[in-house]
């Protein structure tokens, strides 16, 4: 029920350099995508024509015009987290599918860094997303994260239905290559616990919705 429908209308919601909008259009649809950073939109334009400038809040798109939004831990970044998730609901038509990545608040490590003593520290930083709300958004308030009650919240009195959610863990492709054989064993370990209440500590929320009447 929550497969892609990629032969209709898609929109790559924050394309950044177009890899996944291209992809998209190998599949016999339309394949369209926007993102905010110019420089970032320059090398996606060769790959696909159907690219834009534009802030994910407001939209250039009429209502009811895609198929299927994706959006690829983009959210997290958006000036208003909840305007941006209306405008997908807006744009999608009734019956259409939002595929949603983004992270986990309950994910131990925070994967973008943080400002401390007013600079920024780049890096895996441990436990921060742990922290209250005060003092994580103090730490990091160039990005946000998510618990699944948070991220559910943001659908509140908008058309649409939950189909498919999960905690998933991240592709750890870098240890693997290191490390083929250990990093192969820990990859099926991980990806295990999906199926468990652990996925708690998953890297990602993935949350697919459908638009409706």
């Amino acid at each position: 029920e929550a497969a892609v429908r990629l032969d209709g209308r898609t929109l790559d919601y924050g394309c950044g350099l177009g890899a996944y909008t291209e992809r998209f259009a190998t599949y016999g649809g339309q394949a369209f995508g926007f993102d905010v950073e110019e420089e970032r939109l320059q090398l996606a334009i060769p790959r696909s024509a159907g690219v834009t400038l534009a802030v994910g809040e407001a939209l250039s798109y009429a209502d009811n015009t895609f198929d299927t939004v994706f959006s690829n831990e983009v959210i997290e970044h958006v000036a208003d987290d909840r305007l941006a998730i209306a405008e997908m609901v807006r744009v999608t038509k009734v019956g259409g599918r939002i595929f949603i990545f983004c992270p986990n608040r309950w994910y131990p490590v925070e994967q973008h860094g943080i400002y401390w003593r007013g600079k920024y520290k780049f890096g895996n930083i441990p436990l921060v997303n742990y922290l209250p709300d005060p003092v994580r958004n103090r730490l990091a308030p160039h990005v946000r994260t998510y618990t699944k009650h948070g991220l559910l919240s943001l659908f509140d009195e908008l058309p649409a239905r939950v189909v498919e959610y999960a905690r998933i863990f991240g592709g750890y492709d870098n240890i693997e290559h290191r490390l083929p054989v250990s990093g192969k064993m820990l990859k099926r370990f991980i990806y295990a616990l999906e199926a468990t209440p652990l996925n708690v500590l998953g890297l990602s929320h993935l949350l697919v919705m459908e638009k409706v009447e």
